[in-house]
């Protein structure tokens, strides 16, 4: 089994991509190539840094992708906050995904800790 999939934020960012889509199909049908498709991106691109930094051969090089990895939640975050304010999204959904985009950083974070820790 490849190494990312023993990794919690992958499997909890994996997750957080399923529900970003569920969530866009309702979104309107003009912003199919605008905020759906980058709020999508982005948030694939979440999980997929942080496999393609598992596969890699040396933890220095993890580290940068689960700061990418960070960088695309960050994106994520400012999307969901625009989709909110324009009421593609209710409270209720933008207040879960804000804490699973929350809880993934923080695994994210202390990811990086402990392959900082290894480096030293």
């Amino acid at each position: 089994m490849r190494p990312h999939r023993n990794l919690d934020a992958w499997i909890k960012s994996v997750e957080f991509v399923v529900a970003i889509y569920e969530l866009t199909k309702a979104f309107p049908q003009e912003e199919r190539f605008g905020l759906t498709s980058q709020i999508r991106r982005a948030s694939v691109s979440i999980s997929s840094n942080i496999a393609e930094g598992a596969g890699r051969k040396s933890d220095r090089e993890f580290l940068q992708f689960l700061s990418h990895s960070q960088g695309s939640a960050s994106e994520v975050d400012t999307q969901l906050f625009i989709a909110f304010r324009l009421k593609f999204i209710n409270e209720a959904d933008y207040q879960s995904l804000e804490q699973s985009l929350d809880d993934i950083g923080r695994m994210i974070t202390g990811l990086s800790n402990h392959l900082k820790r290894k480096i030293v």
